[in-house]
Parts: structure tokens; sequence; C-alpha cells
């Protein structure tokens, strides 16, 4: 089973990540630290950009800049009128960024990997 990583502060949004990813069959862990991302080696990282307990930018940076790490697809999602935030996040080089509404909406597809019908960065 390939795991899902979730940075998401939001403990009613996370258990909604963690209920669609177990009818997709697939794990979810949840990561407080990057370093966690080069252990767990996750097939999908999931971000919220508007995280308060960590630097949602910085993580992708972060990743972007490992050879290990860099190929794992990083989805992160905001408030749709975040649009400096969304251009920042694009500019550190996360694939997918789509408002909160629309993550909501696609969850069941995106945690079982299907990305198709996503615009990637």
């Amino acid at each position: 089973m390939s795991k899902v990583a979730m940075m998401v502060d939001d403990m009613f949004f996370a258990s909604k990540i963690r209920g669609a990813a177990r009818g997709a069959g697939r794990e979810v862990v949840s990561i407080k630290s990057v370093e966690q991302l080069e252990d767990d080696q996750p097939s999908m990282v999931l971000l919220d950009l508007n995280s308060q307990k960590f630097d949602a930018i910085s993580t992708i940076e972060f990743m972007k800049s490992k050879t290990e790490l860099k190929g794992i697809p990083v989805l992160a999602f905001l408030s749709h009128v975040e649009v400096d935030l969304k251009r920042r996040a694009e500019e550190a080089g996360c694939d997918y960024v789509i408002p909160r509404s629309l993550f909501t909406e696609m969850l069941p597809q995106i945690v079982s990997g299907d990305l198709s019908s996503l615009k990637r960065r």
C-alpha cells in the first residue's frame, strides 16, 4: 500500500483525508517535519498552505531541492483568495496548488492517486 503524507493542522480536515484514504485503500501518515519525509518516502504529499504550525513554502523548497524527494508530487491547497500565497507555492516548485473547495470536492480521487484532472504547474 502506498503512503500519502499530509501536513495538515486542522484536525477535522485531517480526519476527512484519513477517511477518504481508507476508502481508497491508502495509508496516510501525518508529517510533523520535513525530515520525516525523507524517512517515510510517501507517494504523494498533501500540504495545507494556510497552516499556522509549519512553513509550507520552506517545506516545498526543501523537498524540491532533495534528489530523493523532488520526484514526489506535492499537492497544496489553500483559501481561494490567497493569490500571492498560491504564486509563492508555485515558484517554490509545488506540483499542484488548488483551492480548498476543489480539494474537498476531489478528495477521493486525489487520495487514490488520480491527479489527471488537475492542472500541473
